[in-house]
């Protein structure tokens, strides 16, 4: 895959306009000169007259006049420049054109062009400014203050400030999100409700008799575990247990904020809530009625209905009874059940370990409908049918993918006779079973961004959409892309790759011979970008629970006092966006240190210990495939 091929002239001739200097630096640049002039580039005598200068500094001068003479008299020919420099022999004599080229084919050139690009429409919306007469002046000032008001939530000093000031502003400058306000809103003598200010966006303060601990909107609104108290997640109901009130049925009064029952929020719509499972068990029984399979409790799906106690004893009672016939062995495999409940598939799981052959995949039981309606099974290059997936696994005529769908080691079969999943009716017209175009473009890719686990955010003042890849099910948010996706991108018709698309095809174009740690932590990161962009990426969409995206001291008061330089993932993400870093040691060095952190707070919690050790493995592993690296020791910095 050539570049140029998919490159149009302006783009090139721009990335050109980047580079003149870096090119300029070449050291003897002889051969480059001849390589220009055999393609009717440049003259005879400009070639021969910068090729007898001696004193390098006036060679390097004579070298970018040269350039910058080809820029504006043969910008025609600017696709001809870069393909006579391109040539392997040249690029074996210039390490510097190797880089470039290796820009064109991972994209990082889009920066260098979108810099100048800003810089040209800021000059030019400059020089309109100066054409307005004082009128239009003030008409745009208007125009752009309700623009701010309208995209920005805040408080209203803010936007006061802000639509003030927008007139004075850069277009640059107008795309910057507004720093986040730590301190109350209110003006002094003002009452107002915690839940309303812009540092509880995200989440609030909670109590239940003398446990505090933080709580997740998104989370809360999606059903999950929402509480964190101390690095442990809990729902509504475990953190009302957790404070020692068992007892308590309605956890929507028992867990307050500033001394307001959390049903309440939600009756106001301060708060958004999904239905939990109660705390009330059923008798236990199996899965799979085998006895390999660790048996697993239903709950009850209505959070709002207390149990009626009569039912509870006659639940404690049945339970004992079979408790009395069962082996010691099963009742500790009960006990573990109990304290795991997530480790063993219910009716309440929407997602499932499948496989078929040596083809292994999730299914998702939102998406299943039947065999051929619906993309429910997901693999890491596509969404398929049931159907469609035992054909890629099996490729066999008579296949039946109730029998060779395999879930746990049983057939997928197994869970349809237990109501597990539910076929949809042949005169079900749901958008899975009579989707229109639309619909069957979305089934190709995910439902939730793979960075941060949640979906597309339905609030206005957000206006966050996923963005989709072309190649691979993935689906990102704007922001948790690294790059960040431009607007520019969204509106664009044309297929969009995401980095680990660009990063796994553009591979084979790599020339690195295998490196020492040492040269690897020495490069430039400018030049590996990409490298490391997918790095991180990698990093956290395997942090499936966030633990290490947000800095921990916002929700563990006593991390300070532990650890003195706290790191997190979203920290370096935004440090890469923003290109703060120099060199790939230094961007190692940051991601060292969340795990380095998380093994000094952790030393007694072994679950956490144990999530930081899997993604360091993680990190270290995909680091020495991606940089070559010679020797086996794991990165230490």
């Amino acid at each position: 895959m050539d570049p140029l091929d998919f490159l149009d002239s302006d783009e090139l001739l721009r990335f050109f306009h980047c580079h003149k200097t870096e090119m300029s630096c070449m050291e003897n640049p002889h051969t480059f000169l001849s390589q220009l002039r055999d393609h009717d580039l440049i003259q005879e005598d400009i070639y021969k007259k910068v090729s007898r200068m001696k004193n390098k500094d006036t060679r390097r001068k004579a070298l970018y006049e040269v350039l910058d003479w080809l820029e504006r008299k043969r910008s025609q020919h600017i696709k001809v420049f870069w393909t006579c420099v391109f040539k392997e022999t040249i690029m074996n004599h210039y390490p510097t054109l190797r880089l470039l080229r290796n820009r064109l084919m991972d994209g990082s050139f889009h920066v260098d062009i979108q810099l100048t690009q800003k810089v040209e429409k800021e000059e030019a919306d400059k020089g309109k400014r100066k054409e307005l007469s004082e009128d239009e002046e003030g008409e745009e000032e208007n125009s752009n203050s309700l623009k701010k008001k309208r995209k920005q939530s805040g408080s209203a000093c803010d936007e006061e400030e802000q639509a003030s000031s927008s007139s004075q502003l850069t277009p640059g400058q107008r795309k910057k999100s507004k720093k986040i306000c730590f301190s109350s809103p209110l003006k002094k003598g003002e009452k107002g409700d915690i839940w309303t200010w812009p540092i509880y966006r995200f989440q609030l303060p909670v109590t239940c008799g003398l446990q505090r601990g933080l709580l997740n909107r998104d989370r809360l609104a999606k059903g999950q575990r929402c509480i964190v108290v101390k690095r442990q997640w809990f729902t509504p109901t475990e953190f009302v247990g957790f404070a020692g009130k068992k007892s308590t049925k309605n956890w929507k009064s028992s867990v307050q904020c500033m001394n307001t029952p959390l049903g309440k929020l939600i009756q106001g719509g301060h708060l958004k809530s999904a239905k939990y499972k109660t705390g009330c068990k059923k008798a236990k029984k199996s899965l799979f009625p085998s006895d390999h399979f660790i048996t697993v409790s239903e709950r009850e799906e209505d959070e709002d209905e207390e149990c009626d106690p009569d039912n509870e004893d006659q639940v404690s009672s049945s339970s004992k009874e079979s408790s009395a016939d069962a082996t010691d062995e099963e009742g500790e495999a009960e006990e573990q059940t109990e304290q795991q409940p997530e480790g063993s598939h219910d009716r309440s799981k929407k997602v499932f370990k499948v496989k078929c052959g040596d083809v292994a995949g999730t299914l998702h039981k939102r998406r299943f409908a039947s065999g051929t309606c619906g993309k429910s099974i997901r693999t890491e290059t596509s969404w398929m049918s049931p159907m469609e997936f035992i054909n890629e696994a099996s490729r066999q005529k008579d296949a039946s993918w109730r029998k060779d769908i395999e879930c746990e080691g049983k057939p997928l079969g197994v869970l349809i006779e237990k109501d597990i999943l539910k076929i949809h009716s042949l005169l079900c017209a749901c958008r899975l079973c009579k989707p229109d175009s639309k619909d069957l473009d979305n089934q190709k890719n995910d439902d939730e961004c793979v960075i941060c686990k949640s979906e597309e955010e339905e609030e206005e003042e957000e206006e966050e959409e996923l963005v989709v890849c072309d190649h691979c099910p993935r689906s990102f948010h704007q922001k948790c892309h690294l790059p960040h996706v431009e607007d520019a991108i969204i509106r664009d018709d044309r297929p969009w790759m995401c980095t680990f698309c660009v990063f796994r095809t553009n591979q084979e174009y790599y020339y690195w011979d295998e490196l020492e740690r040492e040269a690897a932590m020495s490069c430039q990161i400018s030049q590996c970008m990409l490298e490391c962009q997918y790095l991180l990426l990698c990093v956290r969409s395997a942090d499936e629970e966030q633990t290490f995206a947000t800095n921990p001291s916002l929700y563990l008061k006593d991390y300070s006092t532990v650890i003195k330089t706290p790191m997190w993932l979203g920290n370096i993400a935004d440090k890469l966006q923003q290109q703060l870093y120099r060199t790939v040691g230094e961007f190692v060095s940051d991601v060292q240190l969340i795990f380095t952190n998380c093994a000094s707070y952790n030393r007694d919690n072994a679950e956490f210990l144990s999530m930081g050790n899997r993604l360091k493995e993680l990190f270290d592993r995909e680091f020495k495939k991606v940089f070559i690296i010679r020797d086996v020791d794991s990165i230490d910095c």
